[in-house]
C-alpha cells in the first residue's frame, strides 16, 4: 500500500511522546477519510516504516485507537477502520451528540415523534414527579455518520423544559438545548443495558429485520436539582459495543 498523501510522521525533536504523535496521525487519516470506513490498513511492519517507529511505539497508538472505537483488530485478519460504531464502557457523562464526536462520527438526528403525555407510573417513578404530570416525549432516531445506530424515545418533566415540544424539530444535541434554554446541566446518569430485540414498528427505521438481536439501553440523567430525563433506547447489536476494563 502506498503511503496516504498528508502523513504527518512523529518527530522526536516535538515534547510529545512518539506513540501519541502517531496515535494522532494515524487518526487524522480516518478523521479525513483517507482510511474510509471497513477499509484494511497497513500490517505493523508497513505501518512502522511509514511512521519511522518501532512496532512497540506503534502497537501503544493502535491500542488507543482501537479502544477509542476507530479501529478493530481481527485475528489472522489485520485492522480495519471501524463502520460507525458506538463504543460504550467506562466514560463521562456525555450527550450522543459528543460521544460521536469522540469516535469521529458525524452524529445525526432524525425526530419520530414529539407528544405530551401524562407520566405513568414509571415515568413517574423515574422523574421523581406524580402520575399523570405532563410529561414531554421525544423519538428519536440517531444516526453516526448517516446509518442508524438507534432509536431513543426521551422522557422529561414539561414543568422544567418551557418550549422544548415546540422547538422539538429544531433539536439536535438536547443536552445542548437544555442548557442553554433551561439551564439543565447533567452531572450523573444512571444506565442498565440489557439483551433485547429489535420491534416490528422501529424495524424500517433501524434497517433491521423485526426481532434482530438489540441492546435495550434504560437512563435516568440527573442534575443538581434531580432527574429531569428517563429515556428507552434500542441500539444495533452490530453498530453499538459495550467494553469494560476489570482490576483484581
Amino acid at each position: 500500500m502506498d503511503e496516504p498523501q498528508g502523513l504527518i510522521k512523529p518527530d522526536r525533536r516535538r515534547p510529545e511522546p512518539l506513540w501519541h504523535q502517531a496515535e494522532m496521525a494515524l487518526r487524522e487519516l480516518v478523521e479525513r477519510g483517507e482510511w474510509s470506513s471497513g477499509m484494511q490498513i497497513p500490517n505493523e511492519d508497513r505501518l512502522g516504516e511509514m511512521l519511522g517507529i518501532s512496532r512497540i511505539t506503534l502497537r501503544h497508538a493502535l491500542r488507543n485507537l482501537e479502544e477509542a472505537g476507530l479501529l478493530r483488530r481481527e485475528h489472522g485478519r489485520g485492522t480495519f477502520v471501524r463502520s460507525a460504531t458506538v463504543v460504550a464502557g467506562v466514560r463521562g457523562l456525555t450527550s450522543f451528540t459528543d460521544e460521536m464526536k469522540s469516535l469521529s462520527l458525524q452524529a445525526g438526528t432524525r425526530l419520530i415523534e414529539a407528544n405530551r403525555v401524562p407520566a405513568d407510573e414509571e415515568m413517574a417513578d423515574a422523574l421523581e414527579i406524580a402520575i399523570g404530570d405532563p410529561v414531554v416525549q421525544l423519538k428519536r432516531l440517531r444516526l453516526g455518520n448517516g446509518m442508524p445506530i438507534g432509536i431513543q424515545t426521551s422522557h422529561l418533566p414539561e414543568a422544567r423544559v418551557p418550549g422544548l415540544l415546540e422547538d422539538a424539530t429544531n433539536v439536535q444535541s438536547l443536552y445542548g438545548w437544555l442548557k442553554e434554554h433551561c439551564g439543565i446541566t447533567p452531572v450523573k446518569a444512571k444506565e442498565v443495558y440489557r439483551v433485547g430485540s429489535v420491534a416490528a414498528a422501529d424495524s424500517e427505521l433501524l434497517q433491521l429485520t423485526a426481532g434482530t438481536p438489540a441492546f435495550e439501553v434504560e437512563r435516568i440523567a440527573y442534575d443538581a436539582r434531580g432527574p429531569f430525563e428517563y429515556a428507552l433506547s434500542t441500539m444495533r447489536a452490530d453498530r453499538y459495543e459495550i467494553r469494560s476494563t476489570l482490576y483484581v
